[in-house]
């Protein structure tokens, strides 16, 4: 019998085991590595996705026998520590995902030797100040020590001693943190009536997510203002910790299923009274559509959520389809050089952001799907900075070449390391739901 080549159907994704102690046996991890890697090896498709797989080719023939058994098992976690779990391997390029039988989820591996790694040695302490957004949020918004914070990371001297002492990259630009947050100011309203509609509820909790809520408020509040013009009733989501993405990426699961207790009961009740729950990071409402049901495959509280889980344009685009959302646009944006994240595309919803910029009369949209390479935390790390602009080169480059008036991106910090990367440019970064509150001219 012949195993064929490829797969045309469409990729599927098993449960993680998380939980079985056979998912952190070394010698079951480096097994099912050396399976893998003999697969990616033999086929090497995915060699200009990102730098964990040239890693593993550069390992694979520098070894004695130009086979992936003369690579040291040792060196298996310098491909580990390049995957940013990104997915686009597995979303676009592997031919050999379930329901192959060859069965390759290369993220997921890499997720299972991080989970492994980190059950044995734990994390430094960068990635863990790294990894507790909400705990570093919360201290860093305090009034004056924000104003502190603030100050010491665009300080050139102070970034030189941040990197010597936690490896935190001297020349990656960070976020600032908002002197106040945006749950601290955000007034939803929801006197307006339910219009439910045939593709979406007609109404909206929102989500804030630790990087609206302490870094850009002002997406939540664009978010806010595009529901009431639309007299969309939405309310915030009443208690929220992080969605768990950062400790998720860090193989730190215990972590990750401690914050989903806290927050998969407030949002299931949301969901189960009907609303639409909306998320303006991709990666936070990538946590709850897939990882989590992956995780908790039998929970019918994660299931519930993750059914409710919008992304806010995915939402939107649902609401015109149902003849519910207004287009009085009464400003053209000019030229939008749009950046579509990893994670976005991992939703599999199709470009419904670029689909709503393009109603915007006056507006012309270049749209780029391609990894930036930043990814959450890896980006601003000292030892993955490099690789990180290097791999977000293209990116900057074609968002660049259409002299754009904006640059933009779902994930907010994917469009700042782009407009650093894109170097001298008069180009305004903006997040796509402010473009859209700028087109409505409120």
């Amino acid at each position: 019998m012949t195993i064929r080549e490829g797969s045309l159907e469409a990729p599927t994704r098993h449960p993680l085991d998380w939980m079985s102690p056979q998912f952190y046996d070394e010698v079951r991890l480096d097994k099912e590595l050396e399976r893998v890697f003999e697969i990616c090896h033999g086929c090497r498709r995915c060699v200009n996705l990102c730098t964990a797989f040239p890693t593993l080719f550069d390992l694979v023939d520098e070894s004695p026998t130009l086979e992936v058994d003369g690579v040291k098992k040792a060196d298996f976690g310098k491909v580990v520590d390049q995957c940013y779990l990104c997915d686009m391997c597995y979303m676009t390029k592997c031919p050999y995902v379930p329901p192959h039988t060859w069965n390759v989820d290369f993220p997921h591996l890499m997720l299972r030797a991080k989970a492994v790694k980190f059950r044995k040695s734990g994390a430094s302490l960068r990635d863990k100040l790294l990894s507790s957004t909400d705990a570093l949020g919360k201290l860093a918004t305090i009034p004056v020590v924000v104003q502190v914070v603030n100050a010491v990371n665009r300080s050139g001297g102070a970034r030189g001693i941040m990197q010597q002492a936690l490896g935190i990259h001297k020349e990656r630009v960070l976020p600032e943190y908002a002197r106040a947050t945006f749950r601290s100011n955000a007034r939803p309203h929801a006197t307006f009536p339910v219009r439910d509609g045939k593709n979406a509820p007609g109404k909206v909790a929102v989500f804030s997510t630790c990087y609206v809520n302490y870094n850009e408020p002002g997406i939540g509040h664009d978010l806010l203002k595009v529901l009431d013009h639309n007299q969309v009733p939405a309310t915030l989501v009443g208690s929220e910790a992080c969605c768990g993405m950062p400790k998720f990426e860090l193989g730190d699961l215990d972590a990750v299923a401690r914050n989903k207790a806290i927050n998969i009961p407030v949002l299931a009740r949301l969901a189960r009274d009907g609303y639409a729950i909306l998320t303006a990071v991709p990666s936070c409402t990538l946590m709850f559509k897939q990882e989590l049901p992956l995780m908790f495959p039998d929970d019918t509280e994660v299931a519930a959520v993750a059914k409710a889980m919008f992304d806010p344009f995915e939402y939107l685009v649902l609401r015109h389809k149902d003849g519910l959302l207004k287009t009085d646009f009464s400003r053209a944006l000019g030229k939008v050089s749009y950046h579509v994240p990893c994670h976005l595309r991992v939703q599999n919803m199709g470009q419904k952001t670029r689909e709503l910029l393009e109603k915007v009369p006056g507006t012309h949209v270049t749209t780029v799907e391609r990894c930036a390479g930043h990814d959450g935390t890896w980006g601003v790390k000292a030892e993955y900075y490099e690789n990180s602009m290097k791999i977000g080169r293209p990116v900057f480059r074609q968002m660049a070449e259409a002299v754009p008036d904006y640059v933009s991106s779902d994930c907010a910090i994917a469009g700042r390391h782009i407009l650093q990367g894109m170097g001298g440019t008069s180009a305004e970064k903006q997040h796509p739901i402010t473009l859209i509150r700028i087109a409505y001219g409120l």
